[in-house]
C-alpha cells in the first residue's frame, strides 16, 4: 500500500529533522497485517512506539485521510507485538461493524406521514425480513424528506440482531475504491464489501458517468444479491432519472422495491415540528408550530435547525417564543431563502421537469402542456421568490398584473380538488428549494 509509505514521507516535510531520523525513519509498514482502515506500522523499540502515538499517530492519520479519502485507525507497534496486533484487527474485521450510523435515527423517533408512509412501512419490512421482501430497497426523494433516517433506521435496527451492517454515503465508497485501485488492493476494497450482511449506500446518484466505479458497484451488487444479503440504496430521484447510468445498473436497482419520500404535507410539518421540539426539550406554542409549518420549507434538517436557533435566541434575549418573537427571528431567513432563487431558474426547472423548452414558457403558444407549465412556473416563481406580480409579468410578456393572479388562482384551483397535482407542486417546490441549497 503505497499511501501508507506516502505518508511518512509527507511527514518527513512537517516535523524536525532530528525527530524524524531517530524515531519515524525506523518505522516499517506492515502491510500484511493492514487493512484499509487499520494501518500499522511497527519499530524495534517500545519506548519508541509509545512516543510516535503519543505525538504522531493523529497527524499521520490525517495525511492518510487527506491522500486516501479513508478514515483509518494508525496502530504503532513493536515487532515483537506483531500477532498480537493482527489478532486486534482480525477481531475488529470480525465485529457487527456499521461506519457513521446515527444511533438516533430509529423507527420510533420518524414522524410518520401521509408522504412517507409507505417508505416507512417497506423499510421497516426489511428490518424484520432482511433479503427476503425487497432487495434492493431503493428510496428516493428530495434532500432533508428522511431517506437517509430510514436507511439508518434499518441498520441500527440490524445491528442489535447481531448483523453487520457497512453504512457509505457514495463519495466514501468511491474514494474507498479509488484510494485501493490507485495502490493494487482491490483485494482488500472487495473483502471489505462483500462480507456484510446489510449493505446502505447514500445519494447513489453522485455514481452519474463514473463508469469504472460503476462497474465494481455492478460487481459488490450482484454478489451481495446472490447471497441474499440486504441492499439499501438512497437517491434524490428515481434510477430512471440519473443521468449517465449504465442500463444493467438501472435493472438491478429496480429488481426489488422502489419507493418515493414526498415533501411533507402541513399537517406532517406540525406533527415534525412538535416532535424534534420535543426531542429537544423545547416548549413550542401551537400558532408559532403552525407559523413555521407555514413558512419553512420541507428539509427536517433545517426545520430543526430553525427550531434549535429560536431556542437559542429566546435564551440569550430572555424572552419567551411568542409568534411575534419567532416571525421576527426568521424574517431575514424568509427574506434571503426567496432572494437566492430567480424566476429564470425556476422556469428552467419547471421546463426540464415538464419536458417543454424554456423559450416556451415565455412564448405566446398556447398549447395544453405548455399553457399548464408556464402556469406552474408562476405560480412557483410568485411563492418562491421576492418578485411582485407585474414583475412576473413583465418576465413572461404578459399585459400586467392581472394575468399574473389569473393563472396563479387556475393553479390553486387544480390543488384544492386534485391532490396528485398538489403533490407534483409541492415536489417541484421542495426540488427547487434543495438545488439552491447545494
Amino acid at each position: 500500500m503505497k499511501a501508507a509509505n506516502i505518508v511518512l514521507d509527507k511527514l518527513k516535510q512537517e516535523i524536525p529533522s532530528r525527530e524524524y531520523e531517530r524515531y519515524i525513519k525506523n518505522l516499517e509498514f506492515d502491510e500484511k497485517s493492514s487493512r484499509d482502515d487499520v494501518i500499522i506500522y511497527t519499530t524495534n523499540n517500545i519506548l519508541s512506539a509509545k512516543w510516535i502515538k503519543t505525538k504522531y499517530a493523529k497527524k499521520i492519520a490525517h495525511l492518510y485521510e487527506v491522500e486516501t479519502g479513508i478514515k483509518a485507525d494508525i496502530i504503532i507497534d513493536t515487532k515483537s507485538a506483531k500477532k498480537v496486533t493482527t489478532k486486534i484487527v482480525e477481531k475488529k474485521e470480525r465485529s457487527n461493524t456499521s461506519t457513521l450510523l446515527n444511533p438516533s435515527f430509529t423507527f420510533s423517533s420518524f414522524v410518520l406521514g401521509d408522504s412517507n408512509s409507505l417508505a416507512f412501512n417497506v423499510s421497516k419490512a426489511v428490518a424484520e425480513t432482511p433479503g427476503e421482501q425487497y432487495n434492493p430497497l431503493f428510496i428516493y426523494g428530495g434532500v432533508g424528506l428522511g431517506k437517509t433516517h430510514l436507511m439508518q433506521a434499518i441498520g441500527n435496527e440490524l445491528l442489535k440482531s447481531g448483523k453487520k451492517v457497512i453504512y457509505n454515503t457514495f463519495e466514501q465508497f468511491m474514494n474507498r475504491y479509488t484510494a485501493n485501485l490507485r495502490s493494487k488492493t482491490m483485494d482488500r476494497f472487495r473483502d471489505y464489501y462483500r462480507n456484510c450482511d446489510i449493505l446502505l449506500i447514500d445519494d447513489i446518484q453522485f455514481i452519474s458517468r463514473k463508469e469504472q466505479t460503476q462497474d465494481e458497484f455492478f460487481h459488490t451488487f450482484n454478489e451481495l444479491h446472490s447471497l441474499n444479503k440486504q441492499i439499501v440504496i438512497t437517491s434524490d430521484r428515481a434510477p430512471k432519472k440519473i443521468a449517465g447510468l449504465v442500463d444493467r445498473l438501472k435493472s438491478r436497482f429496480e429488481w426489488g422495491m422502489l419507493v418515493s419520500i414526498n415533501p411533507p404535507e402541513l399537517e406532517t410539518k406540525i406533527a415534525i415540528i412538535q416532535k424534534k421540539s420535543q426531542l429537544n426539550g423545547i416548549r413550542m406554542p401551537d400558532d408559532v408550530v403552525n407559523f413555521l409549518a407555514t413558512n419553512l420549507g420541507n428539509n427536517i434538517r433545517e426545520i430543526e435547525g430553525t427550531i434549535i436557533k429560536l431556542n437559542a435566541m429566546s435564551s440569550l434575549l430572555r424572552q419567551p417564543i411568542t409568534l411575534d418573537f419567532a416571525k421576527s427571528a426568521i424574517q431575514d431567513y424568509l427574506n434571503e431563502k426567496k432572494k437566492s432563487i430567480s424566476i429564470e431558474s425556476i422556469v428552467d426547472f419547471v421546463a426540464k421537469e415538464l419536458n417543454v423548452k424554456p423559450g416556451d414558457l415565455r412564448s405566446k403558444k398556447r398549447a395544453k402542456k405548455i399553457v399548464e407549465a408556464r402556469r406552474i412556473a408562476i405560480y412557483l416563481a410568485r411563492s418562491l421568490t421576492t418578485n411582485s406580480m407585474p414583475q412576473i409579468a413583465v418576465y413572461f410578456g404578459m399585459k400586467d398584473h392581472s394575468a399574473i393572479s389569473h393563472a396563479m388562482r387556475k393553479i390553486e384551483d387544480i390543488i384544492e380538488n386534485d391532490e396528485n397535482f398538489k403533490v407534483l407542486i409541492e415536489e417541484l417546490q421542495s426540488k427547487i428549494e434543495t438545488i439552491k441549497q447545494k
